[in-house]
């Protein structure tokens, strides 16, 4: 038994140890192993406060870690009248990080819902767009975030995203085909059960262009 718990005891510890943020000097000699596996001298007069930036820049580019994701779209508004059509917040532009090569991507989202009695803040959208995109990602994953975030905060009835992307993984390296765009979508609610409002959506986002 005392044999058991020391076991399940180390290996709780070894979790937590595992959970650990490293430090900011392990961040920067991180980098500076980079920098020189990439075979320039990371001591030299151009590049030797290079990991001090970099990490600064990791902490805006990968700040939506470490966001309250409750407090984003947790006020909203009641007085909209009888107002019961769609709500349409398009091109939010978005910088993210491929999580497999830690490359950019970039594009816009598009997102729709139909409030049921409660609107948020338009600016709100953007923030939730942020919160998810300031992280290692796949489109696919991100895309299903936010509408997640919104469906599940709001309890709309219905929410639309697309997502329309250019991808730097593809651009700069592999294929190497630069201007390709990836778009994904994904709906809930009256947008996944009436293809008439996926149509009136997409309709929605190219009107004026």
């Amino acid at each position: 038994m005392d044999a058991v718990l020391r076991s399940l005891m180390h290996r709780a510890q070894s979790e937590a140890e595992a959970k650990k943020r490293p430090s900011r000097e392990d961040a920067e000699a991180a980098v500076r192993t980079l920098i020189a596996w990439a075979g320039d001298d990371p001591n030299r007069e151009g590049l030797v406060d290079t990991p001090k930036r970099v990490v600064r820049a990791y902490e805006e580019l990968y700040s939506g870690y470490h966001i309250p994701e409750a407090a984003i779209l947790d006020r909203t508004f009641g007085e909209i009248g009888n107002f019961d059509d769609m709500v349409l917040v398009r091109d939010i532009t978005f910088y993210s990080h491929c999580e497999h090569h830690m490359v950019p991507f970039s594009g816009k989202v598009h997102i729709g819902y139909f409030p049921v009695e409660r609107v948020v803040g338009l600016s709100k959208m953007a923030r939730v767009v942020e919160l998810y995109a300031r992280r290692l990602q796949t489109q696919e994953h991100l895309t299903s975030q936010i509408i997640t975030a919104i469906d599940d905060t709001l309890k709309p009835r219905g929410v639309a995203v697309m997502i329309e992307a250019e991808h730097m993984c593809m651009a700069m390296r592999g294929v190497q085909k630069p201007g390709t765009s990836t778009v994904t979508t994904q709906f809930t609610g009256v947008f996944r059960d009436d293809p008439q409002e996926q149509v009136r959506f997409m309709s929605m986002l190219r009107a004026g262009r």
